[in-house]
Order: C-alpha cells, then structure tokens, then sequence
C-alpha cells in the first residue's frame, strides 16, 4: 500500500499522456468480432471441469435513463417511458437461463452487481422479479456473505426502495454525485439536491448496507479548486465508505452526449490539476486511504483491507475484493470475464433481441488470451492494485525469468526511475509515492498492444 502520495505537478505534467485504465488487459480494443457465441459457450463450459471451478459474479447492464447527463459516456437508452423496460427484461431473463445453463450449480454467486443506466429506472415488482429469476437459474448466497451492489442515482430512490433493494440481498450501494455546485450541475444537465443524497445514504445505514459508495468526477464545466472543495466537505458530512473521484474525459467524437457541453467552459489543465492535488490533500487528511487510480477508501472498508492482503484485483467495475471469480455480464454492451478469454454482448436491443431469442449467447466479439496475455495481465494487476511487483511470484505462476522476458520493458522503467516514479532492482519493482499518481503510464510499459493502437481515438489521458 502506499501510505502517503506525493503530488508532484512537473512529473504529472510531463507524463500526462493517452492511455487505458486497465480494468482490463488486454483492453476492450483488442476484442475481435470472429470471437462469438460457439468460442464462449465452449470455455464458459470449460471451467466447470477445472480442479476447483470458479466462483461466479454476476454483472447486469440495466441501461434505462429518465434524463441524460451530458458527461456520460455509458452505454445508455434515454427515456421517461418506464414501460420500456418491460421487454428488455423479458429479454434479460432470457439471457439468464441461457448463461445459467453453462454453469454448474454448485458455484457459488459471490458477486453481483447491477450497473447502467440507472438500475432504479425499473419498478420495484420488476427489481423484485429479476432478483427473483437470478436466484432461480443461479445459486445466490442468503448469508450476506457475498457482495452484492447496485449503482443507485439518489434521484431515483427513495427509503421504500433501499429497504427492497437491501431485502433482496443487495448490501453495498454506490451513490452517482459528481458534483453539487449548482452552476456545475447545471452545466451537465444533472441537477441533485444534498438533501436527496443524504436521505438515501440515510436510509442505507439504517438498513445495515455495509459500504457506501460515492462517485465524483473532476474536470467538469464551470469546476474550481474553491467549488470542488465545497463540493468534498459536503460529500465527508455524508460520511461515505468509499469514494471514487473519476476524470472526466471530453471525448464528444465518441460520445455524442458530450457535444452539449461547451468545451470553453472546462477548467484548464493548470486548474484541472490543482483540483486533483485539493482531492488528495484533503481526502487523505479526512482519514481516507488511496487505494488506486482514483479511488479512496475508509482504513476499515473492504477495498483498503483486501489491498493491505494482497487479494485486491481490478475488473470492468473498478477495484474489486473478488480476485477469483469468472464475471458473467449481462444485458447489453456487459463484459463477461471466463476462463482465460474476454466476451462482449452486442450494444442494440435489437440484435440482442434476435439473438437471444435465437437461444444465442449475445456476444458479439471477445477475445482468448495466450500466455503472454495472462503474463502480462498479472503483471499490470499487481503494479495498478499493490504498487509492488515481486519477479519471483511472477517467474513461479507463469515460468519465466523475469528480467530476460521482459528486457526491453525494464530498459524504459529505468528511465521512469531516474525520474524517481518508481524503483526496480534484480528482484522487485516498487512505485513511489510519487508515481502511484501515474501508475496507469507505468503499467503500459508492459502493454505490448499500446504500440499498435490509435491512443488518441481511444484512451483517455492518464490523469
């Protein structure tokens, strides 16, 4: 763990490049459209017969939106027609029993978590319903052992929805925020009172939900070091578990949705970076250990002690405690992560429609990876969760010498080491307090595919 962080704004500044957030490796570019249902339902069938079969976490895509925020970049279906979400689901059940049918029943769901979207566009019979068809087709744990989370907008829950949602196993809740300036909430189109946020947060604790999650993002239009502070001191009064503070990437030629916001309007890079240096200073002095990335947890929270274990992982949701799981994702555009390959479902309902309906797995592209893919995974897992990186565990699991294998790879960390990101020696690489900030660049020393991808058509810059 790294126990305190160094902002240093020149070596920010000079390695504020393009790059991914390796919630994945290989990333999501490298999925190929030749990978489709016939290549996962072999493998998903695979995993039954290994010595001890995975673990399962299941992930649900609920895509439906009442009002569009202008900095989303989610794949997402904008509607105040709640009847629209009635077929969909008829589809997602399909898609349950399908998957459900890959799996052996004695593995054991130990994670479960429903994204979007805003998961509580649905009515509560249909949150109810889809509970009630998963636990069905899939062996859900009823100990509250497991960690089952929602990502809730506060604007659409009330109390009566987080004890249903907490009724039917849900035990973590993660709270969509951003901002609460009004100039700021008015300029993305997501206008959210204090009030409402906190009478969710409210009633997850007087329901015993055992984290609660905020989301926050940096670099909106019309954000200053003096509103953004505003904005934290509001979000620790709320007491959250944990708390995520995501850079907002401007990328309107993907994300049509951002057009509407006024690029003039975006705080400069100079401001941009001295918000981030105000998130840090302030979060670490309110008790908040900084886990990764963008991410901060309480010392006593899952996430921080799974990382002081060594069990942190990383996957499409962000950091995780449930390194040993295969992901099943569904719905559309969700990612499954099985066996040794990646899968995505196709992003229209219409297709997704024809294919489940055609009692077909709706993947439209993925990927098998090979054992330097596997490699080179595990490597970037370690540097992006644990800042730490022994050679020897690497050579045991995957049978290799470290230093021959990765000769070219350790030629530039030297460089970032006279830079003093990092220190590598014969045994080890440790990222310093003042590269933890800039781990992503550090991990892509090691992404063989970087090199051949249009990083400005498909990353986000690194801080």
């Amino acid at each position: 763990m790294i126990n305190s962080l160094i902002f240093n704004k020149d070596l920010i500044t000079r390695y504020d490049t393009l790059g991914p957030r390796y919630t994945s490796y290989p990333t999501a570019v490298q999925f190929d459209e030749s990978f489709c249902h016939d290549n996962y339902v072999e493998i998903a069938r695979s995993t039954n017969e290994e010595p001890v079969p995975k673990q399962l976490s299941l992930y649900f895509h609920l895509p439906f939106c009442d009002t569009v925020c202008y900095y989303c970049a989610c794949n997402k279906i904008i509607t105040k027609n709640r009847a629209h979400a009635a077929p969909y689901l008829q589809l997602l059940y399909e898609e349950i029993k399908l998957q459900s049918s890959l799996y052996d029943r004695d593995r054991i769901v130990e994670q479960l978590h429903w994204g979007g979207g805003t998961p509580t566009f649905i009515s509560h019979a249909q949150m109810s319903d889809l509970m009630r068809h998963t636990r069905d087709a899939f062996s859900l744990r009823n100990d509250d052992r497991g960690e089952y989370s929602i990502e809730l907008d506060p604007r659409e829950a009330d109390a009566d929805t987080i004890a249903l949602l907490r009724s039917l196993g849900f035990n973590r809740v993660s709270l969509g925020v951003q901002d609460f300036d009004p100039e700021v909430q008015k300029a993305v189109n997501r206008i959210q009172s204090i009030a409402e946020t906190r009478a969710v947060i409210e009633a997850a604790r007087k329901h015993a939900f055992k984290s609660v999650h905020i989301d926050l993002i940096y670099g909106l239009p019309k954000q200053t070091v003096e509103s953004f502070a505003r904005t934290l001191q509001k979000v620790i009064e709320l007491g959250p578990d944990r708390i995520s503070v995501f850079n907002y990437a401007h990328m309107p030629r993907r994300f049509k949705t951002q057009k509407q916001i006024n690029k003039a309007d975006l705080p400069a890079p100079t401001e941009k970076l001295n918000i981030l240096q105000h998130v840090i200073n302030y979060l670490t002095q309110e008790g908040y250990t900084y886990i990764g990335m963008d991410h901060f947890a309480r010392p006593d929270d899952e996430l921080a002690l799974a990382q002081k274990q060594g069990t942190l992982t990383r996957n499409f949701q962000g950091y995780s405690t449930h390194a040993n799981c295969d992901i099943i994702g569904m719905g559309i555009s969700a990612i499954s992560k099985v066996g040794d390959c990646y899968s995505q479902n196709v992003y229209e309902i219409g297709e997704y429609e024809k294919l489940v309906t055609a009692g077909r797995i709706p993947v439209f592209r993925g990927l098998k990876l090979d054992g330097d893919d596997l490699l080179r995974r595990d490597v970037i897992t370690q540097l992006i969760c644990h800042f730490n990186l022994e050679f020897e565990q690497i050579e045991t699991r995957h049978r290799i010498n470290f230093n021959d294998y990765f000769y070219n790879e350790i030629s530039i960390l030297k460089g970032m080491e006279r830079d003093g990101l990092l220190s590598i020696d014969a045994e080890r690489i440790r990222v310093s307090p003042a590269g933890c900030l800039l781990v992503r660049n550090i991990c892509a020393v090691f992404d063989k595919y970087l090199r051949q991808t249009q990083a400005e058509q498909t990353f986000s810059r690194t801080i």
